[in-house]
């Protein structure tokens, strides 16, 4: 679908229906865009603009992706920084944090139209999209009909279009006795039943932590399931406040393939944020691809110079997808480490997130987006 200027290269590649086609002619291609998106923002926000010019950049000469200045996230959580005008809003999502501020992060058609193109080509390119198949959804994540705002309803509710929907099940409920989301532990392990004597494919999509108690009750019951070999567990979203039960990828993996029987390789992890917007999804074995429309680099948090594949520092994305805010180089507050050359084949880059980092621990380069913007 072409895109009308100034995002002719925008248009070009998230028309992209490989999402992991990496060579010169995509870099090309990416440079472009964000080349179109940063002008773009820095004609449109003003706060933006004037965070440019204090670092240095400020005219229209040509610039690399990598040398854009990069805004810090925990600045949505200070700032409301748009590039539309309010009515151009179609829709606002908040982060889903466990505490204290949350980010607020707007989207514009242009943007929404653009998410659900990448969506599609990078979840496709994984072979997780069958639109001539019916899968029944659970989904332990807010229900979208009450937390429509929230950016894992959001993302979630997306996910749940990968093939064609036969019943969806969002497990962390409205509960109206005590105004809060609740997670029904003994609903959801009969839903779960339920689905499993149908016979048709089952996704489980969402917080890690909510199937790994699922498991405890099927386990404590002495309870095996048979989902198949056309069943997926896309797990997203973190441990969050159950951070004290984490356990490690492989092990969540070996656990969760025994008790729900489909294969190792169906359970599929994914990282994400509100503010970045683009899924970052495993492979078949295991590794957290990086697609055609985002770059990652990982970053010394005190000069914000990049660091070789294999080193840990601040993670550093990428994406010109957003026309709506200007969150198109942001640092994150995540630890991360970059390699390439997956068992899969698939070309780029690939991502560990190694857990947060704390913004406390780093007072160099790390925020100077945000003290900029509170001048």
């Amino acid at each position: 679908m072409a895109e009308k200027p100034p995002f002719e290269a925008c248009g070009r590649l998230f028309d992209l229906s490989d999402a992991f086609v990496h060579c010169h002619a995509t870099e090309v291609l990416f440079a472009d865009a964000m080349r179109e998106a940063l002008a773009w923002h820095r004609a449109r926000c003003p706060e933006f603009a004037g965070f440019l010019e204090a670092k240095g950049l400020n005219d229209d000469s040509p610039v690399a992706p990598e040398d854009i200045p990069t805004l810090l996230v925990t600045i949505f959580k200070e700032h409301r920084l748009i590039s539309i005008p309010d009515s151009k809003i179609k829709i606002e999502l908040t982060s889903s944090g466990t505490g204290g501020q949350r980010s607020a992060i707007v989207l514009d058609k242009r943007s929404y139209d653009r998410i659900l193109r990448v969506v599609d080509a990078i979840f496709g390119s994984l072979g997780l999209v069958n639109r001539e198949e019916i899968a029944d959804y659970l989904c332990f994540t807010y229900d979208p009909r009450v937390a429509k705002n929230v950016g894992t309803a959001f993302s979630d509710k997306i996910l749940t279009g990968l093939t064609r929907r036969g019943t969806v099940f969002y497990a962390i409920r409205w509960s109206e006795a005590t105004g809060t989301f609740e997670f029904d532990l003994g609903m959801t392990v009969r839903r779960l039943l339920a689905f499993a004597g149908r016979g048709r494919p089952v996704r489980i999509l969402g917080f890690p932590a909510y199937l790994w108690q699922v498991c405890d009750d099927l386990e404590s019951r002495g309870k095996r399931l048979t989902l198949g070999e056309r069943s997926f567990v896309i797990t997203g979203g973190g441990w969050k406040i159950h951070k004290d039960r984490e356990v490690t990828k492989e092990l969540f993996k070996k656990r969760v393939s025994a008790v729900l029987g489909l294969p190792e390789q169906n359970i599929r992890d994914s990282f994400g944020m509100v503010e970045h917007g683009i899924p970052y999804v495993d492979c078949e074995c295991g590794r957290l691809h990086v697609p055609v429309f985002a770059r990652a680099r990982v970053v010394d948090p005190e000069t914000l110079k990049p660091l070789p594949d294999g080193e840990p520092g601040l993670l550093h994305l990428m994406t010109p997808y957003l026309s709506s805010y200007p969150s198109i180089s942001l640092l994150t507050t995540d630890r991360a480490r970059l390699a390439g050359d997956c068992p899969c084949g698939r070309s780029g880059k690939t991502l560990e997130i190694l857990g947060r980092a704390g913004v406390a621990k780093h007072k160099g380069c790390a925020i100077s987006a945000l003290d900029l913007l509170k001048q």
